[in-house]
């Protein structure tokens, strides 16, 4: 009890606020959901200044704890969402909403940026940006760029107001020290460092000049898992902590998923079922498949790099479905659900489940994609649209997995799961069935990327190296393929990677 991190997980829906062991014990944590506002011209924006407001009521819960005292807390570690943009002032308070990562109003000026003939690119323009940093702006302006741009034509007086443009990560550090930072890895999906030198702390001028963002706007970059600061004293007087709390540099979700499944060694591999979904593994140069949306991005450390790729939705599939049967009239809770899809058999009586709710990124960089049921009859019931989904989002999982081995140039026999979707000891099973590889679960994987921050922060105070931290994280149950489910599930992932082939087209023309 007197060596214990503040963690905080910003979530899409909501951030996650824990007290974790600085050997990664979860001691008790506190969700507070969070609404994203979407609007028909593709804005998506979330309330910075509510996620504080969650966070500062939930830490002080926390920090009543009887066995808690206020110097008991070394550090706090933020990690979560990426690819959004908050702007603050000088003294890190938000001068406007927070532009989510589903928001796609700055395509228009991505696409005047670096728009052209090949795959929607000017190659001339847009091969500094994969030469330099591994990616690149999207076409379709979901990222920070178009973000940017967007302030910069349609909002100058929010730009106005504003001192710093920063990532979720790196703004919530900011309120807790009052000093603006930020890293290569927190700063990843703006794709304006210079990427092969993790140790030159600038953002390239060259990538800067194409996309048309002043670099006076970002914040400082720093060496990853460096100490930004301590609490400001207000801040510590507020929250009862210590004016000695270090705060360590933001982590995106990703990374803190790598330390929270223990998958921290070369090519050692983590699936997370989290509202989005995504395979990664720890890999040793920077690398880019640009017709996959797969890279390398700057990794645990600032001498490594970890695999990249993102399917936009993941357990958030569930959900959805879950809102829909809401509808009928009765709320189902999610073990129903689950009760319900374990009276299906594999393969949910030939129906098939596309997950791409919201678009997708990974293997395919396609947002007028929707999702689907197929091949449903007058015998399909509940249970089969229920397991269905199970299987699309794993299906889909599959049809990355395939690239992403192919882009490691190995196999990835042994996959550790976590996310809220992975509690699910059927979800666990489907993933191995369809995936064919070994699944082994974390424990408690629903806070698994708070365990994740807390090690993060264990490693910056010199407690334990990637190794120590790995050693932290058990299994709590493993899945093995089972092979009568694979007949099954073989030949109708077949189909399923024909559907985008199919459909693609159709959906280019509904959504233009």
């Amino acid at each position: 009890m007197n060596d214990l991190c503040l963690a905080i997980d910003l979530g899409t829906g909501g951030p996650k606020i824990g007290l974790v062991s600085l050997s990664g014990e979860v001691l008790e944590y506190e969700l507070r959901p969070v609404a994203t506002e979407f609007t028909d011209d593709g804005g998506a924006t979330q309330d910075p200044e509510l996620w504080w407001t969650f966070i500062t009521e939930a830490t002080r819960r926390l920090m009543a704890r009887p066995d808690v005292m206020n110097e008991s807390v070394r550090a706090i570690a933020v990690t979560g969402q990426y690819a959004s943009t908050v702007p603050v002032d000088a003294a890190g308070i938000p001068t406007g909403p927070c532009l989510m990562w589903q928001d796609t109003r700055g395509g228009v000026y991505n696409r005047a940026a670096i728009g052209g003939p090949v795959q929607g690119y000017n190659p001339r323009k847009i091969l500094p940006f994969i030469r330099k940093s591994g990616g690149g702006p999207s076409t379709s302006g979901a990222d920070p760029i178009g973000q940017m741009l967007y302030l910069k034509h349609r909002e100058p007086d929010v730009l106005a107001r504003t001192r710093w443009l920063m990532e979720p990560i790196d703004y919530l550090t900011m309120r807790f020290t009052g000093v603006a930072s930020a890293t290569h890895a927190s700063r990843l999906a703006m794709w304006l460092t210079d990427n092969r030198a993790l140790t030159h702390y600038d953002y390239d001028q060259q990538l800067l000049d194409l996309v048309g963002i002043d670099k006076a706007r970002l914040p400082p970059l720093v060496p990853m898992g460096s100490v930004v600061g301590t609490v400001t004293a207000d801040v510590a007087s507020s929250l009862g902590l210590s004016t000695d709390t270090v705060v360590i540099t933001g982590m995106p979700d990703i990374h803190a998923a790598a330390l929270g499944s223990g998958a921290t060694n070369m090519y050692d591999t983590h699936v997370a079922l989290s509202t989005t979904s995504w395979i990664s593994c720890p890999v040793p140069k920077k690398k880019t498949d640009i017709n996959h949306s797969i890279a390398s991005i700057p990794g645990l450390t600032n001498d490594s790099y970890l695999v990249i790729d993102n399917q936009e939705t993941g357990a958030k599939a569930l959900e959805w479905l879950r809102g829909v049967l809401a509808g009928t009239g009765k709320v189902v809770g999610y073990p129903e659900m689950t009760a319900l899809a374990m009276t299906s058999p594999p393969g949910a009586r030939g129906v098939l489940f596309t997950p791409w709710l919201n678009g997708e990124r990974s293997p395919v960089d396609d947002r007028t994609l929707r999702a689907a049921f197929l091949n449903i009859s007058m015998t399909t019931e509940r249970p089969h649209l229920v397991r269905a989904v199970l299987e699309g989002v794993a299906f889909n999982a599959r049809w990355l997995l395939d690239s992403v081995e192919r882009f490691i140039r190995r196999p990835m026999p042994v996959l550790r799961i976590l996310g809220g979707g992975a509690v699910s000891d059927l979800w666990c099973q489907i993933h191995a069935d369809i995936l064919e590889r070994r699944i082994e679960r974390v424990a408690e994987p629903m806070y698994a990327n708070l365990r994740g921050a807390a090690l993060f922060a264990s490693m910056s105070l010199g407690n334990i190296d990637l190794a120590g931290a790995a050693t932290r994280v058990k299994v709590d149950r493993t899945f093995e393929p089972d092979p009568v489910a694979r007949t099954v599930y073989r030949p109708m992932y077949a189909e399923y990677r024909r559907l985008y082939h199919r459909l693609h087209g159709v959906y280019a023309r509904l959504n233009a």
